[in-house]
């Protein structure tokens, strides 16, 4: 019998095509279904909202929390629905929605009343005189009787999930869109400082203070058992 699978290709040469001719077709698709989308296809706009709505809930909760998050999100694909046609693919599908999510959350805040400074100016603070963490974003220096290094691995530990919550729930809004965003979603930096309008040193430092906070909490669980 004839079997009906191709050869496997054996050199490098037919393997980087193949990777490249799948590139290929994964553009193609979505210049598809992006057309799609700009000519009004409803199912298309459906199939982008499932894709891509508990994502952008994650940014709104991490601005403006979880009480206006569903209603931020949902005057995002509004949004989006009537600016879809203008939309000219200089970024991201996904990193123009979110930043429209952003922007909407942003906007939220002020006319609550909730003021919250987004700053790219934020200070270079005492954390650089005791750095605890490596270029990489690992620890430099592991806190005590954790042998955990990285904070993908710190949100494993069921014991440990119920305490970072609440403590990221009480995080100033940009350090916990940028912890968020980075070591959740691990989103890169570049899309990061688009989302939340801020410098690639600033998300740093952002990044820095959610972790160090985080790290304190950790100790202090270890030590005492507590939040």
């Amino acid at each position: 019998m004839t079997s009906v699978l191709a050869p496997v290709p054996s050199t490098d040469t037919a393997a980087t095509g193949s990777a490249s001719e799948r590139a290929a077709q994964n553009r193609a698709s979505e210049a598809v279904f992006l057309t799609q989308l700009q000519t009004g296809d409803q199912q298309a706009f459906s199939d982008l909202v499932r894709k891509y709505h508990s994502q952008l809930q994650i940014v709104a909760r991490a601005i403006i929390g979880p009480s206006l998050a569903e209603e931020v999100v949902q005057e995002a694909w509004v949004s989006a629905f009537k600016a879809i046609h203008k939309f000219e693919g200089r970024s991201s599908l996904k990193t123009w929605l979110y930043t429209i999510v952003s922007n909407g959350a942003k906007t939220r805040l002020r006319k609550e009343s909730r003021q919250v400074r987004f700053r790219d100016d934020e200070e270079q603070e005492s954390y650089l005189s005791g750095e605890r963490f490596a270029s990489d974003g690992h620890w430099a220096t592991p806190p005590t009787n954790w042998d955990m290094d990285t904070p993908e691995q710190l949100l494993q530990e069921e014991q440990l999930q119920a305490c970072i919550e609440k403590t990221l729930l009480l995080l100033p809004p940009q350090q916990k869109a940028a912890f968020t965003l980075r070591d959740i979603e691990q989103q890169p930096l570049g899309e990061i400082c688009n989302i939340l309008d801020t410098s690639n040193s600033n998300i740093r430092v952002l990044l820095h203070r959610a972790r160090l906070k985080l790290m304190q909490v950790v100790d202090r669980y270890r030590e005492t058992g507590e939040c």
